[in-house]
């Protein structure tokens, strides 16, 4: 047994250095887009072989490579953009892409980033217990003759103690304490980096394992949503997990054919979706702020007050001053309520709307607001929806997650915390973003231009699906990561197809090759738009 336990500590102790040592080497050579970039490729690779290697649920039907590295890829950048139906992929495969949202999720990648950022602490102060015997130990053996304690044995150690040291040798007693202070300080910062990773960690799991637990208990007590599951011949706990894991990484995915509108009268369901949505996205910073602070209430760790005075220290973006957590837990729910007031004046009297009680309606109406931010569940149909809504949901997807309006007095200290970091690496980042990059809404005209021209075909002979404003929807969709999708529908078709049959995947499913790899292309984009729109902080300024 304590072999087991010695092999099992030297193999963690590997692992956490092979981790540093890695992170040092990334960050060393190559920027951060670059390798947010390269992992999210390597992660929808590897998906999409597992996909393609794993049996699909019907053998008569085999999505193409094309098809299922976009899935991949829409799974891996939480966009849920989809070329082909949902049912079509069996248990195994569910379970892959629960594994492809779950590591391409925000939370997770912001947890790898505190990984990285462990890593730039010197070798000496990476111990979550530093004493205070340890830190005058290491702050002596800067004198010479400490180096030599080091390379000697126990007992010359101990002859060599008493042994009188030269004046000059001898450690000045102010120089130190101020070593003492200065390892203290470097400790608890430390250790403060590695209680957030707990912290995120625990809030990751916690979430989505209340949240999953919740739904399944919903599904098992509720006849109409377990019917509809038994029809489909889907799993309960698949269901109920990848659902959870979708909507806490705001994917958008549902294992069903037609998303939630199956489920638009069960609004207990509709209601914990919501609370996955905002939990893992837009409120993940007032919500991690809140945690924090009742760890700091409850645990009185010098830690959790350290993370809450020195926030821009941490380098973690997601962790935010109160006051600018506060203004963003309003202008989230400001932008909701917009979305709810024009959707229920323009669509309660509806088709769409036609079998539900105003209950129903309105819990429908706040799920289809909340979506349209980032998560892209969808209740109604969006192609039967009125163009003016479509808009106002075409620009609460273009914003970035947390996009704030900050009074005048906030703006130069959001800024400030923006600008953080060495002037070199700040100096370096802004000269390779500069070369690179122009502005977010130039690159979607551009894109949007290019699927023009290789769908021009169809859109000179199928006007009403390929129309401009839809081909708009889909690019902004996959560029804000949200999924939103107008959809196909043969009845539209000016010159009607006897051969067209309706399907349940989006818009850019009737595509061609080129215009889907141009999408892939704007998912990728839209996931380390971070890095060029500063998380959307700045008062309104989004380009």
């Amino acid at each position: 047994m304590e072999k087991f336990a010695c092999f099992s500590r030297k193999l963690g102790q590997f692992c956490r250095d092979s981790c540093n040592k890695v992170a040092c080497f990334l960050d060393l050579h190559f920027h951060p887009p670059l390798i947010q970039l390269s992992y999210f490729l390597i992660v929808s690779l590897l998906g999409s072989l597992a996909l393609t290697v794993s049996k699909p649920r019907t053998t008569s039907f085999r999505p193409k490579f094309v098809d299922v590295f976009f899935t991949s890829v829409s799974a891996t950048t939480t966009s849920s953009m989809s070329t082909v139906e949902m049912e079509v992929f069996s248990n195994t495969q569910l379970i892959i892409m629960t594994i492809l949202m779950f590591v391409g999720g925000e939370v997770f990648i912001s947890m790898l980033g505190l990984q990285f950022a462990r890593s730039k602490f010197p070798k000496n102060h990476q111990s979550t217990h530093v004493d205070q015997n340890r830190a005058s130990s290491t702050a002596i053996n800067v004198n010479p003759i400490s180096q030599i304690h080091n390379n000697l044995n126990k007992q010359n150690e101990l002859d060599l103690n008493a042994l009188p040291r030269p004046e000059s040798e001898k450690p000045n007693q102010n120089d130190v304490e101020q070593g003492i202070m200065c390892l203290d300080s470097l400790s608890l910062e430390y250790n403060s980096v590695m209680a957030l990773g707990y912290v995120v960690l625990g809030y990751l799991l916690v979430v989505i394992l209340v949240g999953s637990s919740s739904v399944f208990l919903y599904i098992s007590l509720d006849p109409t949503a377990r019917t509809v599951l038994k029809n489909k011949g889907l799993d309960f706990t698949t269901f109920s997990v990848f659902s959870v894991v979708s909507s806490f990484t705001n994917c958008g995915f549902i294992p069903t054919n037609e998303n939630v509108m199956v489920f638009k009268k069960n609004s207990g369901l509709l209601l914990l979706l919501i609370s996955q949505i905002l939990m893992g996205n837009t409120l993940y910073p007032p919500c991690l702020l809140f945690v924090i602070w009742v760890l700091k209430k409850t645990n009185k760790r010098a830690e959790f007050s350290f993370i809450l005075r020195n926030y821009r220290d941490m380098g973690y973006s997601h962790l935010l001053y109160l006051p600018h957590a506060a203004l963003l837990f309003m202008t989230v729910f400001g932008f909701i309520s917009i979305a709810i007031v024009l959707f229920c004046c323009m669509e309660w009297n509806s088709d769409a709307m036609d079998d539900l009680n105003s209950y129903q309606k309105l819990v429908g109406s706040l799920n289809q607001a909340v979506n349209a931010r980032h998560a892209g569940e969808s209740v109604f149909d969006l192609s039967s929806i009125s163009p003016a809504i479509l808009l106002l949901f075409i620009v609460m997807m273009y914003l970035p997650p947390y996009t704030t309006f900050l009074p005048t007095k906030y703006q130069d200290q959001v800024s400030s915390e923006n600008g953080k970091g060495s002037p070199n690496r700040r100096k370096q980042l802004t000269t390779f973003m500069d070369c690179l990059m122009l502005s977010q809404l130039s690159y979607l005209v551009l894109f949007i231009i290019l699927i023009c021209i290789t769908e021009r075909q169809q859109m000179k002979e199928d006007p009403l699906n390929f129309s401009v404003l839809n081909i708009i929807l889909e690019v902004i969709s996959a560029y804000g990561n949200v999924g939103y999708s107008t959809g196909y529908s043969c009845k539209r078709q000016v010159k009607p197809d006897s051969s067209c049959a309706d399907t349940w995947y989006g818009f850019v499913g009737r595509w061609s090759t080129k215009g889907k790899i141009i999408l892939i292309i704007v998912m990728l984009f839209g996931k380390l738009k971070k890095f060029t729109m500063k998380g959307g902080t700045k008062a309104w300024k989004l380009s």
